[in-house]
């Protein structure tokens, strides 16, 4: 009797195993999963740029005086040619003066010594004095003649230093600060004010050689050369840029090598010192492409879980190229043809047999950016 309680007691005890078994397998926990695809995209990338004038120059005074006057005021947009300074002219218009009576003084001796070389010229036809007589009168006419160059000289000169007492801009632009004011004595050399031609601008960003390498062997064009630029206040400015050039070095304390792009700028809204960055826009073709949160990260490599024909799910290790946003594009890792869990990796082990739920990544794409 004791036997026949012990039988009935372990198929009891077995019955309860297998049901507690047949329901874990009737349990296994729903999964979604999905297959990478292969989609053609364009990505942005982001440099910090600064911003400078396509002409921009300091004004200085040429000459030593007092401000007289001062004609325009800080941020006025001036046009070429304008008067903007006025500097103290007095002292300058006498040495013009001084400058104009010696020119005429020397035309004068000169014509004298040429009537002279004239006389003395006839007397040696007529044998009355040596021909060294008229090798002197030469002499002295060249010499005079000299001093005509020099006093001409001497006048342009003071006609350019009263030309620059009237301090006039070299070009369209807005004017700057204006450190002096009326009665200000001021040096030759002293800063005026900084002009600034803004109707468009150049905008420098640094790129690592890597990059570089990349978007000068560019052959398929993957590379665009129109460039946006994102302003402070991450609006982005209206009008598209062209990259221009490349500088000759690289900086070997960055290991990078700036690109200049050109950005019209009739509103003039941008001004030279401001910041922004570049987005430079790259074409990718054929690239397989996961979402980022099928992805999680162990000692600083990358995995996502690809489930097996028997609904097994497996660690596999990946390897991205780039970053994009939501997607991973893929260099190595898995194909076309595995399949992954999507969504609750966080909830899955090694090994784990699942429910899967298939859901094209086709379908799953457009919902990322509303996420």
């Amino acid at each position: 009797m004791t036997k026949l309680f012990v039988y009935v007691g372990i198929v009891v005890q077995l019955a309860t195993i297998g049901c507690s078994f047949e329901k874990g397998k009737q349990t296994s926990e729903k999964f979604t999963v999905t297959r990478p695809i292969i989609i053609d995209t364009v990505y942005y990338i982001d440099y910090v740029s600064d911003i400078h004038s396509v002409k921009n120059v300091e004004i200085r005074s040429r000459v030593k005086g007092y401000v007289e006057d001062i004609l325009v005021d800080e941020g006025m947009a001036v046009k070429k040619g304008q008067i903007l300074f006025r500097i103290s002219s007095q002292e300058y218009k006498e040495d013009l003066l001084k400058a104009k009576a010696n020119l005429k003084n020397a035309i004068a001796e000169a014509k004298s010594a040429e009537l002279n070389l004239h006389n003395v010229k006839v007397l040696v036809d007529k044998n009355v004095v040596s021909k060294t007589e008229l090798d002197m009168a030469h002499a002295k006419l060249d010499a005079l003649n000299a001093n005509i160059d020099e006093a001409k000289s001497h006048e342009v000169s003071a006609q350019l230093k009263l030309a620059f007492t009237e301090v006039r801009a070299p070009f369209d632009g807005i004017l700057d600060r204006i450190p002096n004011k009326v009665g200000s004595l001021i040096d030759e050399g002293t800063l005026m004010t900084t002009l600034s031609d803004n109707s468009e601008v150049f905008a420098y960003f640094n790129v690592s050689e890597k990059e570089y390498l990349d978007f000068t062997s560019d052959a398929s064009g993957t590379y665009s050369k129109s460039v946006s630029l994102i302003l402070a206040n991450n609006e982005e400015h209206q009008y598209k840029g062209q990259i221009e050039t490349i500088e000759g070095e690289f900086d070997n304390a960055t290991g990078s090598i700036a690109f200049r792009a050109r950005f019209p700028n009739p509103d003039k809204v941008l001004k030279h010192g401001s910041t922004g960055k570049i987005r430079l826009k790259r074409s990718v073709q054929s690239a397989l492409v996961i979402p980022q949160k099928s992805t999680f990260e162990i000692q600083d490599r990358m995995f996502v879980y690809v489930v097996d024909k028997n609904n097994i799910a497996h660690m596999r290790s990946i390897t991205p190229q780039l970053r994009i946003p939501h997607l991973y594009i893929l260099a190595s890792g898995v194909t076309a043809n595995d399949k992954f869990i999507y969504e609750g990796i966080q909830d899955v082990r090694e090994g784990e047999e699942i429910s899967p739920e298939f859901v094209s990544l086709k379908t799953i794409i457009p919902q990322l950016s509303n996420e």
